[in-house]
């Protein structure tokens, strides 16, 4: 089995996180999370998981930390982590969609032992990733490795048979600790706070992070990639290309919108169907993923808003790619509605990169107005 290389100083990583003790990490004085004080034991791991672009806040300004981490999250931080590297399986899981931020990494992990699905077949990206999970995961990183069975956990029993050895083995390396009682708690459920600490500790012991990121530059490199029913968004789009000197990307679906595809008020329109039927939300685009988008490290996202969310395009193309380490920064035109949650759901959805707030323009904005809004993000 192949296991990637950077992964042989996780277990040093993870003696400390599920122990909770405490690493002298630099301290932050602002974490930017209304919920994380600049002095609680996670606080720069949550600053340092978002700010290079491994895990984000629930939103703008949270993180969530006592919130749990599904197996599709874990799963996908651990692929990115690993780099990303290529697939080309296609997605054995009835669970997990194509076009699921955690759709690359499902494949990888399953393709190299490290994460399986269940007995049924199914992945269960949405259930929280468990003590003995997070055991096995890193048993299986380390190569399946002998263990010497130790004393009896006090819930011993409780342990599920795949996770026997990995437990040993995690206790006997110090690698996971055990809890009040003598217990291990194979149930118990690692929260967002414990995952940023496993990846901040295991990047900054490795410098892996350090040593494949790259060179700062102080000019950033943009993409403006835009979707446009009517014309209005993309009239902004180019007025940023233009402030920038940006890229200009096109999200264009498959089978482009018609203007009786995008008739609201008639109740058989194509756009009023996929609205009553999410389902069909998830739209084929012409191209996924902009040329060399891997060089862009400035993504300005812009669409119509839709019943009150970005249009339904967009988070097709979100979906589709990878914004890791990338600063998005969303716009929408609208002559009523505000930005809302857009950027927020595209955030959640992307699970990547570093996302500020955004902006609201009616359609017709002014060249000067977007240059202005441009210059206030200072961005160089």
């Amino acid at each position: 089995m192949k296991i990637c290389k950077r992964f042989g100083a996780l277990l040093l990583a993870l003696v400390l996180t599920f122990s909770l003790s405490v690493t002298a990490f630099a301290a932050v004085e602002d974490t930017g999370f209304s919920d994380v004080d600049a002095d609680d034991w996670f606080a720069d791991s949550a600053v340092y998981v978002r700010d290079n672009g491994i895990m984000n806040g629930t939103s703008a300004t949270t993180f969530n930390p006592d919130g749990t981490t599904s197996r599709g999250q874990i799963t996908a931080i651990l692929y990115r982590a690993a780099g990303s590297p290529a697939v080309s399986d296609a997605v054995d899981f009835p669970d997990v969609a194509p076009g699921a931020y955690y759709a690359d990494a499902a494949v990888w992990a399953a393709a190299n032992g490290v994460v399986t699905g269940y007995a049924d077949g199914t992945f269960r990206p949405n259930d929280p990733i468990t003590r003995q999970q997070m055991a096995a995961i890193l048993w299986r990183y380390a190569g399946n490795p002998a263990a010497e069975p130790g004393t009896d956990y006090a819930d011993e029993s409780a342990i599920a048979s795949y996770a026997v050895t990995a437990v040993d083995w995690a206790r006997d390396a110090g690698v996971i600790s055990g809890r009040d009682g003598n217990r291990f708690d194979p149930s118990g459920r690692a929260t967002r706070a414990q995952a940023a600490v496993i990846l901040h500790r295991y990047l900054e012991l490795t410098g892996a992070n350090a040593e494949e990121a790259p060179e700062p530059s102080g000019e950033p490199r943009v993409l403006v990639a835009c979707f446009s029913a009517t014309g209005n968004t993309e009239g902004v789009a180019e007025s940023i290309a233009q402030a920038t000197g940006g890229d200009l990307f096109a999200i264009t679906p498959a089978e482009p919108y018609t203007d009786d595809d995008l008739n609201w008020t008639d109740a058989d329109s194509r756009v009023v169907y996929e609205y009553e039927n999410p389902e069909e939300r998830d739209v084929a685009l012409a191209q996924e993923t902009p040329t060399g988008w891997d060089d862009y490290n400035v993504v300005f996202l812009g669409y119509p808003i839709w019943w009150g969310i970005a249009a339904w395009p967009v988070s097709s193309f979100v979906a589709a790619n990878d914004f890791a380490g990338k600063t998005v920064i969303p716009f929408c035109t609208s002559s009523s509605s505000g930005l809302g949650e857009s950027g927020d759901l595209l955030a959640d959805l992307a699970d990547a990169g570093t996302w500020l707030e955004g902006q609201r323009f009616r359609g017709g904005a002014s060249q000067a107005d977007v240059a202005a809004w441009v210059e206030s993000l200072d961005l160089s």
